[in-house]
């Protein structure tokens, strides 16, 4: 074979390594793409909100949790082993391959626990992130999920179940405390989440962290990836870390040092005992409505995408 049919050979080799549907230059999403007019004064949760697939790209999160896209996103299986997806309407079921990783292998620790069956898991992200028609600010670049607090105790509800039943709240006093639904098991999937790697950080009510700095005896590093945030009762919010390697993803600033145990305390401190309002605290900005240029450049190349 001379010189030109070897690079023939070759280059044909090439090209049938390449992911199916995947072309070589949708590895790597422009950040120079131009919104197109027709988008240009469209909500972008509009646009983002209709999409019903993922795209055919290499996966990649891009840009940050509350402003940003997921390319290539995978859909969690409706059911498995050892979890269920709910809310199916919502299609909300997708995620960066990360994501759905994580998921499984935490529903599968989850398993393990007295009377949990595995995970009933809430809202991920849109088949192509971005921001929602309703609901989260943040879940828009397919490294965020929500995981119910309710024990699963049959992974067998129907479709039509999983839209009627709803998770049970885990708190007293406006959460300033846990009530007589938390359990150990709760602690132990909270914090087998959080020792997790891949994990920024996880989002619960405030006297739900107080509780756990209060009954962990062990190593307390992973209560530091913990954070006290309002709502959260219902479902405990796990945001993962952008991929190793990742190239246009924006991660969220690390937590403080230390366990957070005592900014917890003063959450809950504040929610029994509420300070005087600050009469020179600035009105609350009306939230401007993002569009696809307030995206980052390589969304509008996700948008377009099969």
């Amino acid at each position: 074979m001379g010189r030109r049919g070897r690079l023939i050979a070759l280059t044909v080799l090439l090209a049938g390594c390449t992911t199916p549907g995947v072309s070589p230059e949708s590895a790597q999403l422009s950040t120079r793409q131009e919104v197109p007019q027709q988008w240009r004064d469209v909500p972008a949760k509009a646009l983002f909100g209709k999409q019903s697939t993922g795209s055919e790209h290499t996966p990649a999160a891009y840009g940050g949790y509350a402003g940003g896209c997921v390319a290539g996103a995978v859909q969690l299986p409706e059911t498995g082993p050892t979890w269920q997806a709910m809310r199916l309407s919502r299609n909300r079921n997708w995620a960066h391959p990360d994501t759905v990783d994580f998921v499984k292998m935490l529903s599968a620790k989850a398993a393990r626990q007295p009377g949990w069956a595995g995970l009933y898991l809430g809202d991920m992200s849109q088949p192509r992130g971005g921001p929602m028609l309703s609901g989260h600010r943040s879940h828009q670049s397919g490294l965020d999920a929500d995981i119910w607090m309710r024990p699963p105790t049959t992974l067998t509800l129907s479709r039509a179940e999983r839209e009627s039943i709803s998770s049970i709240s885990m708190r007293r006093a406006r959460g300033a405390y846990v009530n007589d639904n938390w359990t150990g098991a709760h602690h132990q999937v909270i914090k087998a989440a959080a020792q997790d790697p891949r994990t920024a950080r996880i989002f619960v009510f405030p006297g739900a962290k107080v509780r756990m700095c209060r009954d962990e005896t062990g190593d307390r590093a992973w209560l530091r990836k913990i954070r006290p945030w309002w709502g959260h009762h219902y479902h405990f919010h796990v945001r993962l870390k952008c991929p190793e390697g990742a190239r246009g993803c924006v991660n969220q600033q690390p937590p403080p040092p230390g366990d957070g145990c005592a900014a917890a305390q003063q959450w809950v401190d504040n929610i029994l005992n509420p300070p005087p309002p600050d009469p020179d605290a600035p009105k609350p900005k009306p939230r401007k409505e993002k569009t696809l240029a307030d995206l980052p450049g390589q969304c509008v190349g996700v948008l377009q995408g099969n």
